[in-house]
Parts: C-alpha cells; structure tokens; sequence
C-alpha cells in the first residue's frame, strides 16, 4: 500500500509516498499558488504525476497551517488565508475520487515521530515546533489526538506559566492576547527577547547562540531566560498530559544545550519536583510534516 503525504505550506507544497516501511518511493514539490483552485490543482497535479510514475494509486494525508473545524468543515487558524472557509478534504476527495485526510501540520509532526521517528513506541507523544511560532500536535497509539474543538496541543496560545512580574503584558500575540507561549520561546521571541536590552542586534536565534558560544554576557543571559521559559511551559504541559516522550522540531530543536540543561530545570516546576519526562530532538527533521501527513492512513 503506497501512502501519499502533502505537506501545505506557504511558499511550497511537498509530496512524498511511502510504503508500509516508511521507506520513501518519491518525491516532489511545487511553489504554493496563491488562492484556493490554483492549491487543488497543485496537489492533483502533484498526485496524478507520482501515481503515474509509481503505477498505482495511493491514500492521500494532508498537513496544514490550520485546522478544519468540526464544526463547519472548513479551514481556520492557518496563515494561508486562502484556505480559510473552504472544505479542503472534501474538496480535494471529490476531485481526487477518494477520501481525503487533513490535518494539523504540527500534528503531522507528531504522527510522523511517533511512527517511525524519535518517539517510535511510545504511546503519548506531544510533539513541539519551536520555529517562527510555537507550535504543537499530540499523537496518541500513532494517530492524531485533534480534541472535540480540533485545538488539542495548541500550547503556543497559552500564557507564559508562573509569569514574572516584568514578564506580565510585555509581549503582544498576533492571536489578540498577550503574553501567550509563543511570545517567548519561539524563535522569534527568543530575538526580539534578546534585542529589547542588546547594544548589539541579532535577527536570528542561530546568532544569539553564536553570541554565548563566544562567551557574550547579553546572550547567555537572554538564553538562560530561555531555558527557564521553556522549562515553565513544557513542565505545565506535563502537569496536564504526562506524555511518554516530548519531540522537539523547528529551528530551535538544534540547539544541543536544551537536551542538556532542560531535564533537570523541569524538575522545578513539575508537581512533586519528580521528572523522568525524555525530551528528545526529532529523527526526521524538515520531513517530519509530510511524512506524518502520509501516516494519517495508519498500518
């Protein structure tokens, strides 16, 4: 059985297939057309040729910046504004004569470690993108955990646990409200942290740990903030999950000290100050998302 995974993104949409061994058969991508026919006839295009090339035709998964929501079937909360209030799996299932699965990218990023990547054999798994935003997905026995509401995991709107008093309305989310998650261990977030007292300006998280490698007395301080950020945020998703393993994907993820310093910070703020939670860095890197789109269709 071949498996075919989209990941959907803003600038790019990316196929690959799959067989039962998540061995990769093929892949290709194409730039993101701008509206809403030109994105069905993207991914058409882009499954018509692969299932012409591989001779067979394949289950479909879809993996999005957004959700479709339970509640009208169409999607919300993405950045590609032109899929909002259309029915993209019903959409593309009638153009494509099959079912159609879409969800979450984040999602799709925990799916595909939990499968066969970092958190393989693991029953609960919460997988964290800490790219530009702050992103997560729960995947549950290798499925998708979506929630009555379709939000499940979406951690980054959140506010910032056991806040500091200077840390209180000093930071306003796209989403409206202020001091959410995503506002200070995000990439972005760690920048515009490190900035706010810097001499020295930085547009990169990369270029803040160049700084502390070098022994910069601004950036190490911004990253400790970091570290103890992360730590309070991941220790309140343990309080309510006590998932089995934590996947950390996004530009942040390859940042080594994380793995090093985190466990024991957690153990400050987890009930009990008990913490054998494994934080771990992904196995599939930028691949995670179209591979977990593929594994919307389980074994």
């Amino acid at each position: 059985m071949i498996r075919f995974g989209i990941d959907l993104g803003g600038t790019k949409i990316e196929l690959v297939a799959l067989d039962d061994s998540g061995r990769e058969l093929y892949r290709q991508r194409l730039a993101t057309p701008r509206n809403y026919s030109g994105t069905l006839d993207a991914i058409c295009s882009l499954v018509s040729t692969a299932e012409n090339i591989l001779g067979q035709q394949g289950t479909v998964g879809v993996g999005i910046p957004g959700v479709v929501s339970p509640f009208t079937g169409e999607v919300k909360n993405g950045n590609s504004v032109w899929l909002h209030g259309h029915p993209l799996d019903k959409d593309l299932g009638q153009r494509l004569n099959r079912q159609v699965r879409v969800a979450n990218d984040a999602n799709c990023f925990a799916v595909s470690e939990a499968v066969d990547g970092a958190g393989a054999g693991k029953r609960l798994v919460f997988g964290v993108i800490l790219g530009t935003g702050v992103g997560g997905g729960i995947a549950v026995d290798g499925k998708v955990h979506a929630g009555g509401n379709g939000i499940a995991g979406e951690w980054g709107h959140i506010p910032l646990p056991w806040m500091r008093p200077e840390e209180f309305r000093s930071a306003k989310c796209f989403c409206g409200n202020y001091d959410c998650t995503e506002c200070y261990i995000s990439g972005t977030g760690f920048v515009r942290d490190y900035n706010l007292s810097a001499e020295r300006k930085v547009v990169s998280g990369n270029d803040i740990m160049q700084l502390v490698a070098e022994g910069d007395e601004s950036a190490t301080a911004a990253f400790e903030r970091f570290l103890d950020r992360l730590a309070r945020s991941l220790a309140s998703m343990i309080n309510i999950l006590d998932p089995d393993v934590i996947v950390l994907g996004g530009g942040m993820s390859n940042v080594d000290a994380i793995y090093e310093r985190l466990p024991l910070m957690l153990t400050q703020y987890v009930v009990g100050k008990e913490c054998e939670t494994p934080v771990v860095k992904n196995l599939h890197g930028s691949s995670s998302g179209v591979r977990g789109a593929a594994w919307l269709w389980p074994l």
